[in-house]
Parts: C-alpha cells; structure tokens; sequence
C-alpha cells in the first residue's frame, strides 16, 4: 500500500472495535457522503490551478521541516519509519505541481525501503496522491522498484490521501495504476479515540484502507487534527501495528537526497 502502510495491540483493540461497530449499525454520525470522489479507474479532470502544494489538511498538514517517526512491528524486527515533509516540490506528468515527501524505513541500521510520495490539496482541501518513486533495498542494493507510479504516465491515475470534510460512508481510491497500485479508502468514523506513544487523541479520523491486488488484507488507520497519521493497525490479513514516537522540526534539505540516501 502507498505511504502510510504497516505490518494489535491492546491500547487500540477497543477503539478499533468500536469504530467498526458504530460504522457497520449506522450509528448517526453523518449521512453518507457524495459519490463525486473517484473510484477505481474512474477518469478525473483536474485543473492544476486548483492545487497547491501548502498542505494544511487539518487531519494530515504536511509543512516543510515535519518529520513524523514511527515504530512498525514486524515479524523480522521492528522497522524505523521515517516520514519527511521535503522542501522540494514536483512537477507531476499530469501537469500539478506536488510536495515531495519522504518516507524511508530500516531495520536497525539498514535501508529496506525508500520512497518520494507526491501530495497536493485541491481548493476544497482534499490532498491528493499523485504517485511515489519507491525503492525497496537488501544488503544496499535495490531489488525491487514495484509500486511505482505517476500520475499522467502509462494510464496511472491520481487519487485521495484524505478528503476534505471527511464523513463515514466516504469512499474513494487513493492511486491507480493497473496491476501495480490500486489502493482504495473509505472513512469510517470521525469521533475516534486513539493512544499511541506519542500521546492520546479525541476526535480522530478512522479510515480503512485495501487493495483488489491483496483482496485479503485490511489496515485501519488513524489521524489525529493538527497532527497527521498516528497509528496503522492490520486488521485483515496479518498482523501488525505502525504507531507514533514523534514529531519533530528537522533543517531545510533533509530528505532531498536520491533514494538510497535519505538523510
């Protein structure tokens, strides 16, 4: 899945429970939302003067400098994640210009996985994900750049990270591209509780996250206002969690180097 994935435990378990509940009895939160957010390989026609690359999507602001650091299990070894809000921006095939972001991931101190994911928010204050140029590494060398995509090159489409205004009962697809990257997102709650070490959080958005090319697998995760992603649970096909340790200030040109250098 694209840049916010994972590989349960207790502190979630009940919060994860009580999403689901309410979103399977329709509980009354929210009327279903509009159908006008693109699904599958749904054709989309963007203006690129609509979008802009200063991201303050109250769920998931991305300004430059922010870093996010995460704990992911792993049957292997915990992983590091690093997620890094660059000060470089992209001009996307489909003519949008995105901010570059980097998401870099290592068991111990070796690289396995390296990442430039591209984001910009619409008018209405939807980020969209635009493509990522991924690398996944064994011994320092690269073996296996899948998952790569950009919008606008070979029929990939762009998708939603995050909707504005987001109500359960949202759906959407977060990429596309045939065969390669086909994630897909809904929203199923918005009053949620949730407890990582980074702290605790009222009010969180709970989204769930799954692709038709791993039909079995499912992960849940969890924003937090003016904060971003906070924790990925696996709730389907596996098992996993990816929680957050901190968030910090980092200097201008951290994460602007190629991949296989993130620092």
């Amino acid at each position: 899945m694209n840049a916010r994935r994972t590989r349960t435990a207790p502190v979630a378990i009940a919060a994860v429970a009580a999403a689901l509940l309410t979103a399977c009895t329709g509980s009354p939160q929210h009327a279903a939302a509009p159908s006008s957010l693109p699904r599958s390989d749904e054709p989309v026609s963007l203006d690129p003067a609509d979008f802009t690359t200063d991201i303050d999507n109250p769920y998931w602001p991305m300004k430059p400098g922010t870093q996010w650091v995460y704990r992911e299990t792993d049957p292997a070894g915990d992983l590091t994640v690093h997620v890094t809000v660059t000060s470089q921006t992209k001009r996307i095939a489909n003519g949008i210009e995105a901010r570059v972001v980097r998401d870099s991931v290592t068991r111990g101190d070796e690289l396995v996985e390296d990442t430039f994911d591209w984001y910009a928010q619409d008018a209405d204050g939807a980020i969209w994900y635009l493509g990522e140029d991924t690398a996944e590494f064994e011994g320092g060398r690269v073996v296996s750049r899948d998952g790569s995509f950009e919008a606008g090159v070979d029929g990939a489409l762009p998708g939603i990270a995050l909707p504005a205004g987001p109500q359960p009962g949202m759906s959407y697809r977060q990429e596309y591209l045939a065969g390669e990257a086909e994630d897909e997102g809904a929203v199923l709650g918005v009053t949620e509780l949730v407890e990582v070490p980074y702290g605790a959080f009222e009010g969180a958005l709970l989204t769930r996250d799954t692709t038709p090319l791993e039909p079995t697998v499912e992960e849940l995760k969890f924003y937090a206002t003016g904060v971003g992603p906070v924790l990925t649970l696996t709730s389907s096909g596996g098992s996993g969690r990816e929680e957050l340790l901190e968030v910090r200030t980092v200097p201008d040109g951290t994460g602007t180097g190629p991949l296989g250098s993130p620092d």
